[in-house]
């Protein structure tokens, strides 16, 4: 399974790649991520919640960073493993100065999943691991672009701290919903809420006529 994109962040890339080293942000960040801790210099351990159609399942898994170019990037090896199945991979993240002083951050992953996991098909891994990241990001972007909490220096007014992380609830909601746009073609999302509008519209008829 091959996964690229790119996302544009608000801060300069020293401030972002901060923030890629920083266990507690990525922690608030990674949809289903329950605990991510640093072991080493450049290694983290961590425990990952992760569903895809009707499998679910909880990785534990290690992540290596290599190659590793303040504030250009780094190499990442992954590695996890759950009872429902397994996956690893290896990619590169790469900053790039933008135009307005922002950051685009490009990603490339190159990943494999057995076990359980892999029997939901590709279009429907591919489809979830597109929505799984951009939701990531998405959630990076909030917490490195808010200020960050710190207390006040006489004369100034207190900093805000960084958004909370979405519920589980919110999070699962948004996944439903950024699945649903990648796996149906924009007509057919219009033709199947009319569908169901219809036969919500009937099933309510049918309900009051009985009352």
């Amino acid at each position: 399974m091959k996964l690229e994109g790119e996302h544009h962040f608000d801060v300069d890339r020293e401030r972002l790649f901060e923030a890629l080293l920083d266990p507690a942000i990525l922690a608030r960040t990674m949809p289903g991520c329950e605990k991510l801790e640093r072991t080493d210099d450049n290694r983290f351990k961590g425990v990952l919640n992760v569903a895809i159609g009707p499998v679910k399942g909880k990785f534990q898994g290690t992540l290596e960073l290599t190659d590793v170019r303040p504030p250009d990037g780094y190499h990442m090896l992954l590695n996890g493993q759950g009872p429902s199945g397994f996956m690893k991979g290896e990619g590169e993240i790469v900053l790039t100065a933008a135009a307005d002083g922002g950051t685009t951050l490009r990603y490339a992953l190159d990943a494999q999943v057995g076990g359980r996991m892999a029997a939901v098909g590709q279009r429907l891994m591919d489809s979830s691991a597109k929505v799984i990241a951009q939701q990531g990001l998405e959630g990076l972007a909030a917490q490195v672009e808010a200020a960050p909490a710190a207390p006040a220096a006489e004369g100034e007014e207190a900093r805000p701290a960084p958004p909370a992380p979405p519920s589980q609830a919110r999070l699962a909601a948004r996944f439903a919903g950024g699945l649903w746009k990648e796996m149906v073609p924009a007509p057919a999302r219009r033709g199947l809420a009319i569908a169901g509008w219809v036969l919500l519209g009937v099933v309510l008829g049918w309900w009051l006529r009985g009352c």
